[in-house]
């Protein structure tokens, strides 16, 4: 008899991109229509479960809910636990959707390998979600890990030019290698303590000086994920190189990890190294702000523009949460969401525009309909009001404000910068000369992509007009984070 256990939706919402892997698995690779129409169905399906989760979501506890634990192996205390509280519930929300987009928007950029193609998305959809709800510090590396194997290929096999194999072992090794110390510091865990169940690790008092070790070694490993200076070096090659879909998930996703990691594991399990190194982490933000913002400047390929911008926004990230107070944690979560939706959107214009055009300027004469949705996802970029990234950045000052002005006066002087890059991109995009024999040859967006575009507005505007219906759902879960601080 099957347990009701397996009918839990965490674990649906978990194992659904597995079914659709064994489809596809069945499916000719030669029927590539009918290999689109499962992914995109299985990526749907996916989504419509994640919510679920949001609509049973209780927000007045900040315990971890749809909790299930399997016995992995008993005989030395390792098991696979899994949990949901208002931090990781809109991160796997995220996952799912735009998932559902980066099928979508492959459905006829990507001519070669399709099937392989598509089995990479599902499984990398399906890593995403463990690392956002798994509850267990050896299978959050496993997971955490796992995710470089799709990406590596998709990278390296689908990439759009020529060093896209250089761009993907960038990628596969900067992000192995500083992962390498967070394993050793999980095996030193494990062999003192005698479990690697993360909500035991929280009743565990490591001593001063294992506490600053152990927050080094994840700290090497978070810090070259999101990416902090000075380690963001392969983050813009992989960018440029990347398929349109590749940095849609990458710039969504993946970015997000480093900030989740400090989140759930850094902050909790070792209060008071992250307490002494946040001086560190908020010079790191700052340098990232304004170094990442000043280097936008002087970019000329797009992929890249955005990819330095989300630099010097994930600097936003890591200042809110390490204020250590609700409203710069709230507004850090919340400017990551906001990250993940404006910056995937950018990332899709750009797509759009490398596929169909292989031109940067002038579109506002041809394709209106275009201009108008990128004039609106750059003005979210750069924190206008009524947009998701206001409401976050917002937030992350307030908190910032109480800790120290100087640091937020050196931010605020990173939004007057990227105020500065973003309506630089806009303007030469959209109003800079175009050349008169292309007139009959441009095309607005098609059908398909404007009903790709158009979730990602609806939910940009829906963060920043009504950010409550989301910092109501963490609200309870950031409280107790601080509250295991203090």
């Amino acid at each position: 008899m099957i347990s009701l256990k397996f009918f839990n939706p965490l674990i649906l919402t978990s194992i659904t991109p597995l079914f659709g892997i064994l489809i596809l698995f069945i499916i000719p690779k030669t029927n590539e229509y009918l290999c689109r129409l499962i992914a995109l169905n299985i990526a749907c399906l996916t989504f419509l479960l994640s919510l679920f989760l949001w609509i049973q979501f209780d927000s007045t506890t900040s315990l971890f809910q749809f909790s299930s634990t399997y016995n992995w192996i008993p005989s030395i205390n390792l098991y696979y636990t899994i949990g949901i509280d208002g931090i990781s519930l809109f991160f796997i929300l995220l996952t799912t959707l735009l998932t559902v987009l980066c099928v979508l928007v492959s459905w006829g950029s990507v001519q070669t390998l399709v099937k392989e193609y598509l089995i990479c998305f599902l499984l990398l959809e399906f890593f995403l979600i463990q690392v956002f709800c798994v509850l267990d510090l050896l299978w959050f590396y496993i997971f955490f890990e796992s995710v470089l194997i799709p990406m590596f290929l998709i990278v390296g096999i689908w990439g759009s030019r020529e060093r896209k194999i250089r761009a993907a072992y960038q990628f596969f090794l900067y992000t192995l290698i500083g992962s390498l110390l967070m394993l050793l510091a999980l095996l030193t865990i494990y062999f003192e303590v005698g479990t690697t169940d993360l909500q035991s690790l929280w009743y565990y008092n490591f001593t001063e000086w294992k506490q600053i070790i152990f927050w080094l070694a994840f700290f090497s490993s978070f810090a070259v994920k999101i990416p902090m200076i000075p380690f963001h070096i392969w983050l813009p090659e992989a960018h440029a190189e990347a398929p349109t879909a590749g940095s849609v998930i990458l710039a969504g996703v993946l970015l997000k990890m480093g900030g989740y990691g400090f989140l759930r594991f850094s902050i909790p399990l070792f209060p008071e190294a992250s307490i002494y190194f946040t001086p560190l982490i908020f010079t790191l933000s700052i340098i990232a702000i304004l170094y990442a913002s000043l280097t936008t400047l002087r970019q000329i390929d797009l992929k890249k523009i955005i990819a330095y911008s989300s630099v010097s926004h994930m600097g936003f990230v890591t200042i809110g949460i390490f204020t250590l107070n609700l409203q710069g944690i709230e507004g850090s979560i919340l400017l990551m969401l906001s990250h993940g939706l404006v910056s995937s959107a950018l990332f899709l214009c750009v797509g759009i525009l490398y596929d169909r055009h292989k031109t940067r300027s002038g579109l506002m004469q041809v394709m209106p309909l275009f201009g108008i949705f990128f004039f609106f996802f750059t003005f979210a970029n750069l924190g206008f009001p009524g947009t998701s990234s206001f409401i976050g950045e917002l937030l992350v000052l307030i908190g910032a404000f109480q800790i120290n002005r100087i640091l937020t006066f050196f931010a605020s002087v990173g939004m007057i910068l990227g105020a500065a890059y973003s309506i630089w991109l806009f303007n030469r995009v959209s109003f800079g000369s175009l050349k008169i024999q292309y007139f009959t040859t441009f095309q607005d967006i098609s059908r398909r992509e404007f009903w790709i575009l158009l979730p990602l507005t609806l939910l940009i505007l829906w963060m920043g007009i009504y950010p409550i219906s989301f910092l109501s759902e963490m609200h309870f879960s950031v409280l107790s984070l601080i509250e295991q601080l203090f």
